[in-house]
């Protein structure tokens, strides 16, 4: 019997505050000040992992750790991340470790694609990057990502047709849900453009002077 659970239930979770949702995955970066304390954490994250046989993305950094936890099995989250997410959290507590929600964040590439997704073999090859599984979101299929997960992923999105004076590479910044708005408001004050937000929460399209565009995405009416 799977043990997947919603987004929406992962963020109403007791013990999650400190955990932000991206795309099927849950998030969370930790400030500890220096190298040594980040080290610390990760052990005690290691074991946590060991114990229950499920194991993160741990990234470490001179002052933070980010922990990514998501069910490869299932393609999304399950009770494994949440009670895991708990522990975690757990154990930044003990050493004095807080939680930077504003800091987390995830980007991607997407092409619009006439040919769709035959274009995919060129760039995977190119970027030596791994096919994954089609997922649901913005009509966008076929991803590609780094097998380390360390660089933005590239999506491919079935283009309706060449449309000229338009680019058709853009940026996907997936941000918390609870920021989304915060980091629109910022970009249009920083000289962009709002071009829709029909597709709000899931996702705003925005535009800088010259019409490049981003959309700042967040997991409501994703996953």
């Amino acid at each position: 019997m799977s043990d997947a659970i919603t987004a929406t239930e992962f963020t109403a979770g007791e013990g999650t505050s400190d955990w932000r949702v991206l795309r099927m995955s849950a998030v969370a970066r930790f400030t500890t000040g220096s190298f040594a304390t980040g080290l610390r954490f990760v052990t005690s994250i290691g074991a946590l992992a060991e114990a229950a046989n499920h194991h993160p993305d741990v990234d470490l950094r001179y002052g933070t750790v980010t922990v990514r936890t998501w069910s490869h099995d299932i393609g999304g989250l399950s009770q494994r991340d949440l009670a895991l997410a708990r522990e975690i959290s757990a154990a930044a507590r003990e050493l004095g470790i807080a939680a930077d929600p504003a800091g987390v964040r995830d980007v991607a590439l997407v092409i619009d694609a006439v040919a769709g997704t035959a274009v995919q073999p060129f760039w995977q090859a190119v970027l030596g990057y791994d096919a994954q599984p089609e997922r649901g979101g913005n009509d966008a299929a076929a991803p590609l990502a780094d097998g380390d997960g360390r660089l933005p992923g590239v999506w491919f999105q079935q283009a309706d047709g060449r449309r000229e004076q338009r680019n058709r590479i853009h940026v996907d910044v997936w941000v918390p849900h609870d920021q989304a708005e915060e980091r629109v408001a910022a970009a249009v004050a920083a000289g962009g453009r709002l071009v829709t937000d029909e597709f709000a929460p899931s996702w705003w399209v925005l535009a800088d002077a010259e019409g490049n565009e981003a959309c700042v995405c967040t997991w409501q009416g994703e996953y």
